[in-house]
């Protein structure tokens, strides 16, 4: 009886993981890093100049750079993306080219991609940073491809329009949704050095502030740098201020010890859910415990926890989007990218007296919240188009179909 349980446990994920497989393909070439030698101005584009810190290990081809197999230490890298004209492309997507070269005027396209030592790392901080002074530092989530990751974090920063200087963090992910186990040891394979990495940008001496955001799986990882960094110095550096979790992967439980491990002096926390979040789903199955990412803030023990904390909680629930397994919102959502931007970025709540409906976001709704003390359960209200169900593919609701079925299997056939 309980082998059987056990092969319908390992048939329901296999199919869930091909589900994941399904909605998550990407079109196009792979392996679009070589430099292409254009100025991006002559195609009316634009031009996002990041530092790249690695702990991937090299690969041998320009076109990709960094595998994601584990390296031996920490790489450095200052890397140029052209992003295609705004008339061109839709704010929140990422613009892959459909065959190579790519053209700039309509796809994102790499200029440059020079590797740097420390000592070079740190003069590129200096001479890149922005009037504001204020350091983005960015971690991708699972499932992503070195690329994936220096072309999400570009067309973040350009469609966020945030007056910063930034940084990405990409650690070893092997870009398979097979590959879980194998990416959350690369997460706590990475804690030293981005804690190192966190460490040295906060003490430059010109950096005025230090923003730290990151993405599903990537949340742990940046969190678990952040405890240890408490844990070694007494605190987590004064210079960062902010931390955005978005989609947070971390078991609700441990999350609860890690906040307590930060001791009293805490950077002000922002935390995006949804409790239609496919993905942390399936995590919350396999882990057999809730994602932080998928509480409803509005239920308690949540409400009272997030308020006490003073934690801002954004909820995305039901808010569409491209993404099927709703887990991208942060990125893909064109209101929700702005208000990282314009207001989280900056320090600034999402619900402040100064904030009225409407103003946050643009043409979004969120000043009209369900905000408890600190805490922002957001109902935020996207345009019609969006989010009406007939406007939705068919591919979208036989996804989210399989998805709830596979889930119930997954659920029944546990021991």
């Amino acid at each position: 009886m309980r082998s059987t349980a056990r092969r319908v446990l390992v048939r329901a994920q296999v199919l869930t993981l091909g589900l994941l497989v399904l909605a998550g393909c990407a079109g196009g070439p792979q392996g679009v890093l070589t430099p292409l030698r254009v100025d991006p101005a002559a195609f009316g584009a634009s031009r996002i100049d990041m530092l790249v810190a690695t702990t991937r290990q090299a690969v041998d081809d320009p076109a990709f750079l960094y595998g994601g197999e584990r390296g031996p230490n920490l790489s450095l890298l200052d890397m140029e993306i052209s992003i295609p004209p705004d008339a061109n492309r839709k704010i929140g997507e990422v613009q892959w080219p459909k065959r190579l070269p790519p053209n700039p005027a309509r796809d994102f396209t790499t200029l440059l991609a020079n590797p740097m030592s420390a000592h070079q790392s740190r003069t590129w901080l200096n001479e890149n940073l922005t009037p504001s002074r204020n350091v983005l530092i960015f971690v991708h989530g699972f499932n992503n491809r070195f690329e994936d990751s220096v072309y999400r974090f570009a067309q973040i920063v350009h469609d966020s329009g945030a007056d910063v200087t930034p940084i990405l963090f990409t650690w070893p992910s092997r870009a398979s949704v097979f590959g879980y186990n194998y990416d959350k040891e690369s997460t706590n394979y990475s804690r030293d050095a981005l804690e190192t990495l966190f460490r040295e940008v906060a003490k430059d001496p010109r950096v005025r502030e230090v923003t730290v955001m990151a993405h599903s799986m990537g949340t742990w990882l940046a969190v678990e740098s952040l405890r240890q960094m408490a844990i070694r110095d007494g605190r987590i550096a004064a210079k960062i201020h902010n931390v955005i979790l978005a989609s947070p992967d971390i078991d609700i439980d441990v999350f609860r010890q890690q906040w307590i491990q930060f001791g009293e002096r805490k950077p002000h926390f922002t935390i995006f859910v949804s409790t239609d979040d496919k993905a942390l789903a399936v995590s919350r199955i396999l882990a057999g415990n809730s994602r932080l990412g998928a509480v409803n803030p509005a239920e308690e023990p949540y409400k009272s926890e997030f308020e006490k904390a003073g934690i801002d909680v954004v909820d995305l629930t039901g808010q569409g989007g491209s993404d099927y397994l709703n887990h991208s919102r942060f990125a893909e959502s064109p209101e929700v990218v702005q208000l990282i931007g314009r207001r989280l970025i900056n320090g600034q709540t999402v619900t402040d007296s100064h904030v009225g409906v409407g103003e946050a976001i643009g043409a979004v709704a969120i000043g009209a919240t369900q905000a408890v003390g600190q805490t922002a359960s957001a109902a935020i209200s996207l345009p019609i188009a969006v989010v009406d169900p007939t406007t939705r593919r068919n591919l979208g609701d036989q996804f989210d179909a399989a998805v709830d079925s596979t889930a119930g299997t997954l659920e029944a056939a546990r021991p």
